[in-house]
């Protein structure tokens, strides 16, 4: 009896061995997972809440125009790896809900193919859920060759819904700030 009993504790032990290890890899490769599709995820999280001031994507603004003003700034950085010089958009005021279009003006001053990208945020956080662009230089990379001087347009408008939501009630202006740097791409 006793030998019987030695016997199944070493299957025992082995099974369990088996089924920790399995749950183990099966952790670790989810964790992996995790760390892959974490960027993704989190820029889906920002496009559907805004959070950290990122904006919504539209094609029109089907909401209309309402009577509250906005002021809305235009702001620039330029990494110093990135041989441009970028000239922000003047600041406009118009109605929310009023689609606008301004240009950004980029030149390469180096002598040869650059290709840069352009990342985003809107101050206040909160307010960009409401700032749609229907267009933008954003969306792709840009490549300008050696000298050239290029408008770089933004299409956009401020959501009407932003006028309901009471911790944005006092908000007279939104900055929408723009730092671009080189990208990877071929013609870097």
């Amino acid at each position: 009896m006793a030998d019987a009993a030695l016997s199944l504790q070493p299957e025992n032990a082995a099974r369990r061995n088996k089924r920790v290890a399995l749950t183990l890899g099966g952790l670790a490769v989810g964790m992996i997972g995790l760390a892959f599709a974490s960027v993704p995820l989190y820029q889906l999280f920002c496009q559907v809440t805004g959070f950290g001031g990122t904006t919504q994507v539209a094609s029109e603004n089907p909401k209309g125009v309402i009577a509250r003003e906005m002021k809305v700034r235009f702001d620039v950085n330029v990494e110093n790896a990135l041989p441009w010089t970028v000239k922000a958009a003047a600041p406009i005021t118009d109605r929310i809900g009023t689609v606008d279009t301004v240009n950004y003006i980029a030149t390469n001053t180096s002598d040869r193919p650059i290709t840069g990208q352009a990342i985003f945020n809107v101050v206040p956080e909160k307010a960009g859920v409401y700032f749609n662009k229907i267009e933008c230089f954003c969306f792709t990379e840009q490549t300008l060759q050696p000298g050239e001087t290029v408008e770089m347009p933004i299409v956009f408008f401020v959501d009407p819904d932003l006028d309901e939501n009471h911790e944005l009630a006092t908000i007279r202006e939104i900055t929408l700030s723009y730092t671009f740097y080189a990208s990877d791409s071929e013609g870097s």
